[in-house]
């Protein structure tokens, strides 16, 4: 016949209440340690995904402006948002920069292209070709038929979403006419 097993409070295992409370706030503590590190993980990711678009953007507006401004005839007209040139072909190439909405377009025989778009500033500085003595600036000058040398200075951004760091980026080019 079958022997008969009684049990006492010797022999059944189980958790205290205190033990399970301290298992529960550890699993607790881990599970936010994880999901803090995702999140902390996704906004790094979502504000260096900005920063190359930024770049990308930006470097693409320099390399299209420099290449156009080397090859013009010459600086017609110009301010510190807008210069016009006599291109290479005797067409108006002219760049704009407005305030108001923030982009920088290219016009050229009625064709407009925007350019470069989230631009806090933009400002096109004159520039004579011989350089201060000591120095690797170059002269300042007022008027368009001394211009040798452009230089463009912006402030760029972009907006990374709501409760993030929004990105930001200051550059600046000398493009230098080469047909003049």
């Amino acid at each position: 016949m079958a022997s008969k097993i009684t049990f006492t409070k010797q022999h059944c295992a189980a958790f205290t209440l205190t033990e399970l409370m301290i298992a529960a706030a550890l699993g607790v503590l881990g599970t936010a340690a994880v999901l803090s590190y995702i999140v902390f993980s996704a906004r790094s990711t979502a504000a260096l995904d900005n920063y190359f678009d930024l770049n990308l953007h930006t470097q693409l507006a320099v390399d299209q402006i420099s290449q156009q401004i080397r090859q013009v005839q010459k600086l017609t007209a110009c301010s510190t948002t807008n210069l016009i040139f006599q291109d290479y072909d005797g067409g108006v190439l002219e760049y704009n920069y407005d305030p108001v909405g923030q982009v920088l377009t290219r016009s050229k025989n009625g064709a407009h292209q925007t350019l470069l778009t989230g631009c806090n500033s933009l400002q096109f500085s004159l520039c004579q070709r011989t350089p201060l003595s000591n120095t690797f600036e170059a002269y300042s000058t007022s008027t368009s038929t001394n211009t040798k040398v452009i230089q463009i200075a912006w402030n760029s951004f972009r907006f990374a979403g709501v409760g993030q760091t929004n990105t930001e980026g200051a550059d600046a080019a000398l493009v230098v006419i080469r047909n003049k």
